[in-house]
């Protein structure tokens, strides 16, 4: 091991013998009392050395024994250290890879903030390239959320849609102006290649679906999904995402971990439970198709995408996002995102209700890091 404070969380010192790692209260680890000896030495921990290095130039700055080895166990525990060799051969193939870790940099440096054992962060990035998500939709939504992914090191994201695309789907991120009149699914998947960080792996059979994002170009359909649409998944056990936009409204979520957390069923009962006449209503406005553009706010959809995309990768690397088993909602004009639980409903056939895991927090499938104190002497 070659220890490494994490580049990501800057460093302050709060008082002469006590400093902070990081900003934010989701992050910061405050360590303390430090004495001069080892604070200068907490300058030589990046990724440089390795441990009996350290304990050399610990004992030129006349620390005790041990105490370099302390010091490195203090910080590893709080989730301050990284370990920039890593390990394995996923992270060996993502470093044989021209130029794709260069661009994922910033993203490695975010993922060190939140998987705290060291090499963590290089693992779960290298990870991302085995996984296929299947994004249904290439709106001003569906498309950016298929581009992020892909440039997020997503080794393999399908995009499904019909017809041809419209002057209206062009959006910054999304489809470009040239696509106006090619078919949708091949104008996306293009999209997909370009922004991709790397060719796609190569396929010993059909990979299964890791994800699958329903972001459909009518909005609607994410705001009120139809549970028939997603039967298949439930039977299959595939999770899925809804995002839209419907009206001045995005939507991101449920996010339906399949007999886990509350899914299309769940909600649609729920609703009519709540409103008798609302499944009347969402026949009649499932009756027509529109044949013209559909609301949808170029600003609220390009923020719908990127929290969509951030709930989807916060799930492919191990954690379990909010949006389990919960939608998240803004309107025009005040953008006051609110988050609206859906529990599992006991008359839905998916199972959820017995088994719930939409109660539990991102800490419960893959532990973060917290606001952590820990404390070092000279």
């Amino acid at each position: 091991m070659h220890p490494m404070v994490k580049p990501a969380l800057r460093r302050a010192w709060r008082e002469r013998d006590r400093v902070q790692f990081g900003v934010t209260p989701a992050h910061a680890v405050v360590l303390g009392p430090v004495d001069p000896a080892t604070g200068c030495l907490l300058a030589l921990l990046d990724g440089t050395r390795g441990l009996e290095l350290l304990r050399e130039e610990g004992r030129k700055l006349d620390l005790p024994d041990g105490h370099v080895d302390a010091l490195v166990a203090e910080l590893e525990k709080a989730g301050v250290l990284d370990d920039p060799a890593g390990h394995g051969s996923a992270v060996d193939a993502l470093r044989k890879r021209d130029g794709a870790l260069d661009r994922l940099r910033p993203d490695l440096a975010s993922l060190s903030t939140v998987h705290p054992e060291p090499g963590g962060a290089l693992e779960r990035l290298a990870a991302r390239r085995s996984m296929r998500v299947q994004v249904r939709g290439a709106g001003r939504v569906g498309a950016a959320v298929a581009a992020v992914l892909s440039a997020s090191g997503v080794g393999r994201v399908d995009v499904l849609d019909g017809g041809c695309t419209e002057p209206w789907d062009v959006a910054p991120g999304g489809l470009p102006e040239e696509a106006v009149g090619e078919r949708r699914d091949v104008a996306a998947r293009r999209l997909v290649r370009r922004v991709a960080t790397g060719a796609p792996p190569r396929a010993g059979g059909e990979a299964g679906l890791s994800l699958v994002i329903v972001a459909p170009r009518d909005g609607f359909d994410a705001y009120v999904p139809d549970p028939g649409a997603a039967a298949e998944w439930i039977a299959t056990g595939t999770p899925h995402l809804y995002a839209g936009v419907v009206e001045g409204t995005g939507v991101v979520g449920p996010l339906v971990l399949p007999g886990g957390s509350a899914c299309a069923g769940c909600l649609a009962l729920r609703r009519a439970d709540r409103d008798p006449g609302w499944p009347r209503m969402v026949a009649q406005w499932r009756s027509g198709r529109r044949s013209t553009a559909v609301a949808c706010d170029l600003g609220l959809a390009t923020a719908v995408a990127g929290l969509a995309a951030a709930h989807a990768l916060s799930y492919l690397d191990g954690g379990l996002p909010t949006a389990t088993g919960t939608r998240w909602e803004a309107s025009l004009p005040l953008l006051d995102w609110r988050a609206a639980r859906i529990p599992p409903h006991a008359e839905c056939g998916c199972g959820a209700a017995g088994n719930s895991a939409g109660g539990k927090t991102g800490g419960e499938r893959a532990s973060g890091v917290g606001a952590q104190h820990a404390t070092m002497a000279g």
